[in-house]
Order: structure tokens, then sequence, then C-alpha cells
């Protein structure tokens, strides 16, 4: 899969799975997802987004620490679903 289509996914996944009010095409991939410059997105977000991963991509977050960095932006969690498909799980 080539890592724009990928990025799109994402965006798809979290505008679904979060019900954002934002159209996929107008959320840039260094966005910050959570906070006041960003999209606004709070705890219950996250959670629900590390179970679209799951679902999604068969990527899961292990725990809090983790998702502080995976979940970033759209080129943050592009970056760990790739890391995590090319490493076999511990």
């Amino acid at each position: 899969m080539a890592e724009d289509d990928l990025r799109m996914r994402i965006k798809e996944m979290m505008v679904q799975s979060l019900m954002l009010q934002t159209p996929a095409e107008q959320i840039g991939d260094d966005l910050p997802l959570f906070g006041p410059d960003g999209l606004g997105l709070d705890s219950i977000d996250a959670l629900e987004l590390v179970v679209s991963m799951e679902k999604t991509f068969g990527v899961g977050v292990p725990n809090s620490e983790v998702a502080g960095k995976a979940l970033r932006s759209v080129n943050t969690i592009h970056d760990y679903i790739l890391e995590k498909r090319q490493r076999p799980a511990a």
C-alpha cells in the first residue's frame, strides 16, 4: 500500500469512527489531534481511535505512554502502523 493511501485510510477511519465534522481531505498530516490548536480530540476519542486502529489495521497500542507518542498526528499514526507491521509482535 502506498504511503499516501495509508494516510488517507487513517483519516477516513478517524472521520468514521470518531464521527468528525471535518472531512478526511481537510485533515492535515501534521495537524495535532489533541488540544485546542488541532482537531481537539479528548481521552474518549483516544480510546476509540485505538480500537479503530486495531480493527482497521490490525495494530494495537499497548499502553498510554505509547499512545501519547503514536497518536499525535496522522503522520505519527502512519509511522507507528508501518513500524508495527514490519516487526513481528514481541
